[in-house]
């Protein structure tokens, strides 16, 4: 496709509205809903935010990194970029979605591309009951909390937490411990992308747990449920030989 219609969209640092000036005037600045690609400015937050934002109109987003994290973005360069749009390789990935009870009942949802974490709220470790499509898999996870990761966010929180890194195309997510101190020396688990998760909070009340989708948080859940979003597919886009499915396995050999 050959894209001409470019919405450009930055964050609030100096670099990346230098680069936004710098573009619309080289190339012009669509609407963001007149638009046939889009154009994030900034680190993988903005990418993220953006992702969400038109998560519903199947339209790419392609990012140019003037923030300090960019794993999910391309290099920045002002020339040519129609010409790096348009053969751009495109990459689908499909989010997870969220529904979270709270103590007083009220339930919640939310969706995240990266990953979907329960977090201690106190002093005290939580305690977790870990359910697999239906199967108690693990009665009683004492820990800082767990994380459910999709392959896209593979490299961002869950690889921090020690998790695996997983292909962009492997039909695959990541279940991590975050300091674990119960079984201590569980690792996770990789799980079919087509797995239900739930997790139960064991005395909440004592041991409360917040519930956190990407940026959206929930605080004093019981239980949570996850599982990946099918019918959501989102397109990011990545300059010709600079794939996700090329820097996730460069990320396994950076020591």
């Amino acid at each position: 496709m050959k894209y001409e219609k470019i919405a450009f969209v930055a964050t609030d640092v100096p670099e990346a509205q230098q680069a936004l000036g710098e573009l619309s005037k080289l190339y012009g600045n669509t609407a963001p809903d007149q638009a046939e690609v889009i154009v994030a400015l900034g680190g993988d937050g903005l990418m993220l935010q953006t992702l969400h934002r038109h998560m519903h109109r199947d339209i790419p987003i392609y990012g140019m990194n003037r923030g300090s994290v960019g794993f999910l973005m391309n290099e920045y360069k002002a020339d040519n970029l129609v010409e790096r749009l348009n053969v751009a390789e495109i990459t689908r990935i499909h989010p997870l979605h969220m529904t979270a009870i709270t103590s007083k009942g009220e339930e919640h949802e939310a969706i995240a591309i990266n990953e979907v974490s329960l977090l201690r709220q106190s002093h005290q470790a939580a305690k977790i009951r870990i359910t697999i499509d239906g199967k108690v898999r693990m009665e009683e996870l004492i820990c800082d909390g767990v994380l459910v990761s999709t392959p896209a966010g593979s490299t961002a929180y869950n690889l921090s937490a020690q998790g695996p890194i997983i292909p962009i195309d492997a039909e695959l997510l990541a279940l991590t411990p975050i300091s674990a101190f119960r079984p201590r020396r569980w690792r996770g688990a990789l799980l079919p992308h087509r797995a239900t998760l739930r997790f139960d909070v064991i005395e909440y009340d004592k041991r409360p747990v917040s519930a956190v989708a990407d940026h959206t948080e929930f605080r004093n859940v019981i239980s949570v449920t996850v599982e990946e979003d099918s019918k959501i597919s989102l397109k990011m886009m990545f300059d010709d030989g600079h794939s996700l499915d090329e820097r996730i396995l460069t990320e396994q050999f950076l020591f």
